[in-house]
């Protein structure tokens, strides 16, 4: 246990970094990104393929937000099942919010091919894997729905269900071929350095002091220069800081955490997950299980870990490892780290245009990697045609969240009871 360390593994494992310099004196650029995460990564990039100049600013560096902290799974769809979406948001804007949602994985992977990205990609789809009965159903029926769409899922159950998940706990999973997994840090770099290769302009270290009009076009300040953009694109996430323009008020924040173990590498590992997939269960507060490609097992769940103490740690993790996984034996535990994610109530993604040329987006609930990934380009999109028809779905108009920061507070002592109670044994 003395050997637990915070420490982001995809930190760890990738040893690029993208150099630059924070933003000095003025600049003008077609577009100014705001925020070097996966979203506004992915917008700046698009927009210098179609022969737009772009300038991100990012707070801090590169990859250190959500987009290199979380658990690396390349998910097809939203959090909620496709016939939630369609109820949400309308049958025809809702079927082309699947469809969209439903190719992003190949999005991603496309881009990790084009750019020769190293990130440990792997296309071999995810587990979602039911962990009682009741599980079962919903598994059922978010199979059901996939498939009534023409998408290449799987129901998994029985011998072959065991020797893809690698436990018997396991009653039955959903097999989505769709999806994958990558390191996210070695992913988000590989776009950054994509956007260098083009031409694009990255400033580290520059966080973004004010926004304000100028003439048709937008100023945006930070402490040592300023952007002239004709259009921005805010795409800080559950990272947003300051209340201008009420973006932050539309969402809460939340935490995810992982922990990972040492390089397993005897024959017993190397049944757990043994085709590659990522996965998560259905629980009340969800577990996400995958490995790297040294072997290491991944175990994540929602809250905070970087406040707890090193014993809480480790025996929430010995807990899940071994009720999953006893062929294991005892695991020792390297590393764990905690990012955010931005939440909203419907758990939908929400598009802003709080006004003329200026775009944002929030409430990826936790599947950043291709929500960011598709929205950065469909943001891109719209500000090259101006034409809200090659949105997934349209600018919200919904009221502000004004609960957010009670609703963040009761989300983390629930999660802190819930792993509190696994930790004891009380619960599973």
């Amino acid at each position: 246990m003395d050997q637990l360390r915070e420490k982001c593994l995809w930190e760890q494992v990738t040893t690029r970094q993208i150099q630059s310099v924070p933003l000095s004196g003025a600049l003008k650029v077609d577009v100014c990104v705001i925020g070097g995460g996966i979203t506004g990564l992915s917008a700046a990039l698009h927009l210098l393929e179609s022969g737009k100049s772009v300038a991100l600013l990012e707070a801090t560096r590169i990859g250190t937000g959500g987009s290199g902290r979380n658990v690396g799974l390349v998910n097809a769809g939203s959090w909620i099942a496709p016939d939630d979406a369609a109820a949400v948001l309308g049958p025809g804007v809702g079927e082309k919010f699947n469809t969209v949602m439903g190719l992003a994985p190949a999005l991603v992977f496309d881009l990790i091919e084009k750019y020769a990205i190293d990130c440990q990609a792997r296309h071999d789809g995810t587990l979602h894997m039911a962990h009682n009965a009741n599980g079962a159903k919903d598994i059922q029926a978010r199979h059901d729905q996939w498939k009534r769409r023409g998408a290449d899922v799987e129901l998994l159950t029985g011998a072959k269900c065991r020797e893809y998940c690698g436990t018997d706990k396991i009653p039955t999973a959903l097999l989505d071929r769709r999806a994958g997994t990558i390191n996210p840090m070695g992913y988000t770099v590989g776009l950054a350095e994509a956007v260098l290769k083009l031409g694009g302009q990255i400033f580290q270290n520059s966080p973004v002091e004010a926004v304000t009009r100028e003439g048709s076009g937008w100023l945006v300040d930070t402490a040592g220069g300023t952007v002239s953009a004709d259009k921005v694109v805010v795409s800080t996430g559950a990272y947003t800081e300051g209340e201008w323009a009420g973006i932050k008020q539309n969402f809460f924040k939340g935490y995810y955490y992982n922990v990972a173990s040492e390089p397993l590498t005897s024959s017993a590992a190397d049944e757990v997950l043994k085709h590659g997939q990522g996965s998560w269960d259905t629980r009340l507060v969800l577990s996400s299980i995958r490995r790297d490609n040294e072997g290491r097992l991944i175990l994540g769940s929602m809250g905070k870990m970087n406040n707890k103490p090193d014993w809480f740690i480790s025996s929430w993790a010995d807990r899940i490892q071994s009720h999953y996984f006893p062929q294991l034996g005892k695991v020792r535990w390297e590393m764990h780290w905690t990012g955010c994610i931005d939440f909203t109530p419907d758990h939908m993604v929400k598009l802003f245009e709080p006004a003329p040329g200026l775009v944002a987006a929030n409430g990826y609930n936790g599947r950043g990697n291709t929500t960011g990934t598709v929205m950065g380009k469909a943001f891109a999109d719209f500000l090259i045609k101006d034409d809200p028809d090659v949105l997934p779905i349209p600018f919200a108009s919904a009221p502000e969240l004004k609960s957010a920061g009670v609703r963040a507070l009761a989300y983390e002592a629930g999660f802190n009871l819930y792993h509190a109670g696994q930790c004891l044994r009380v619960i599973l």
